[in-house]
């Protein structure tokens, strides 16, 4: 398998296998199409390796079947590769406008205690691979500290990979990632007024 080769090696004290293997912090964001299929590519590569995974949806609805969501379920049973564990931390995407229906938490609430499961797992060190998809966008919308975030990633235990998607990623994050994806938009049939269609949003 190609590996490439980095530009730079730098002063760290770190062997070349020491530095080749270490957890990253992967960011998949920009308005194009494909962070989050992207996102669970990279899981399907860790099923593989078999990798214990946490998926952590934050504002997709719970009522959505999401052919990822199946596939990856189907593989996480199978005893073949890696453990599979999907979450869904509530709804409040820009496609749902739903209020919450009274004596229910807010969306906001819901992402909150969506960040303390994950905080709660990176402590327990209870995935190798952790997908917080369409999480930026809270940091985005100021529901969760990116300061926070970044310190809770950076003193994260173990040998834990996260990849966060969504639009507008804050600069912090950015910065603090060791993997950064802007995805643009050339074209997209919804700029032709086509709506989404099966098998390929989702």
């Amino acid at each position: 398998m190609p590996q490439g080769q980095p530009n730079v090696v730098p002063d760290d004290g770190l062997t070349t296998r020491q530095r080749r293997n270490r957890p990253l912090v992967m960011v998949h964001t920009g308005i194009g199409k494909g962070k989050s299929t992207a996102a669970f590519g990279m899981a399907l590569r860790a099923w593989n390796q078999g990798w214990p995974i946490g998926v952590f949806q934050f504002v997709k609805s719970a009522k959505w079947k999401v052919g990822e969501e199946n596939a990856l379920k189907v593989l996480g049973a199978s005893d073949e590769g890696g453990s599979v564990t999907w979450n869904k931390m509530g709804e409040g995407w820009s496609w749902i406008q739903r209020a919450p229906a009274e004596g229910e938490p807010s969306h906001e609430d819901k992402a909150r205690e969506g960040w303390e499961q994950v905080k709660r797992d990176l402590a327990a060190e209870t995935y190798q691979l952790y997908v917080l998809d369409e999480f930026a966008y809270l940091l985005h919308w100021g529901w969760i500290d990116v300061d926070e975030v970044v310190e809770v990633l950076r003193n994260r235990p173990g040998h834990q990979h996260v990849v966060i998607t969504g639009r507008y990623a804050p600069e912090a994050l950015v910065e603090f990632a060791d993997l950064v994806t802007d995805m643009s938009k050339v074209k997209h049939p919804m700029d032709a007024g086509q709506k989404g269609q099966r098998g390929i949003e989702w």
